[in-house]
């Protein structure tokens, strides 16, 4: 599942869902008599930045409205909101967040007030190293764990948004029924997700979870596209899942011939490496002559992209 791309819709659609979660939001929102949930009352716009030279593009970057007072620099109720989506192990991931970051606030010198929001999963995947960024991975980014997120009682059905990806199946109507009597607009967010979720059901069965008669939008064209492209994602996900799965466990039965025995710990960092990244590793094998080899490996800066 792209969950990257599907939490760009999201804060695409409802840009304002940042202010639920920077610190003294309520008071803030309420002090400017706004609704967050409202279409109208936009305080913060989005989009995602390439940062140049690195050629890295940023998860998404959310800027105050210019009613705001502070469009371009930021301000301590508004800062500047640098968007990071991670949903699986990365070994190199807390560097490349702080190098990203900073690399950011170099090509932006007028921004003044910032914060990095990073979504996970949960609060178990492996990151990389933390010692030498202990003050910024804890003082200057936010971390929002999704898992915990997901058990919060009486959960604002747009904060309820961003936990679609990781609810058990059984909440999934619920859920997406509550989000939708809020804000109709954000059904070609939900329907997505309900799609790769539930890829064996049809479109009326999905119509059917999310609460909406098949008749209402069966001229709406958007939905439509949205419906198609979720779907054909989804085949192509399961596709290439497949083909890196089948590649990890050739390279796994390899490496254990040509490095002796391999941790569980590495064994879950190579499971975890994307198809390219495998097939580097296949062809790197030939040459190893024990662990230390495929450690250095592991630890060079070829499989220390993106996952």
């Amino acid at each position: 599942m792209n969950t990257d791309r599907w939490y760009y819709r999201v804060f695409q659609s409802a840009p304002d869902l940042i202010r639920a979660l920077l610190p003294g939001s309520d008071a803030t929102v309420t002090a400017l008599g706004l609704d967050p949930g409202a279409p109208g009352d936009r305080l913060y716009r989005f989009e995602a930045l390439e940062i140049k030279e690195l050629s890295h593009r940023l998860d998404g970057v959310l800027w105050p409205k210019e009613t705001t007072g502070c469009a371009e620099t930021g301000s301590p109720e508004f800062p500047v909101v640098l968007l990071e989506v991670q949903m699986h192990p990365d070994s190199g991931f807390h560097h490349r967040l702080a190098a990203q970051t900073y690399r950011f606030l170099q090509q932006q010198p007028q921004v003044e007030h910032w914060a990095v929001l990073v979504i996970t999963p949960h609060g178990r995947l492996k990151l990389g190293p933390t010692q030498a960024l202990q003050v910024f991975l804890e003082q200057q980014v936010m971390w929002l764990n999704l898992e915990e997120l997901s058990r919060q009682p009486n959960l604002d059905p747009l904060l309820n948004l961003l936990t679609l990806p990781v609810r058990p199946e059984n909440e999934l109507a619920a859920s997406s029924q509550q989000i939708l009597a809020r804000r109709p607009d954000l059904d070609t967010v939900v329907l997505p997700m309900l799609v790769q979720r539930f890829p064996q059901l049809s479109e009326e069965q999905i119509m059917v979870i999310a609460g909406i008669p098949r008749e209402e939008i069966r001229h709406t064209r958007a939905v439509q596209d949205w419906l198609a492209e979720g779907r054909q994602q989804g085949r192509q996900e399961g596709e290439a899942k497949g083909r890196q799965e089948g590649e990890a466990a050739v390279t796994l039965r390899l490496l254990n011939r040509r490095c002796g025995p391999i941790s569980e710990a590495t064994t879950a960092q190579i499971q975890a490496l994307p198809l390219e990244q495998l097939e580097s590793l296949a062809d790197a094998l030939l040459d190893f002559q024990g662990p230390a080899d495929l450690s250095a490996w592991l630890a060079s800066p070829s499989s220390l992209q993106s996952l």
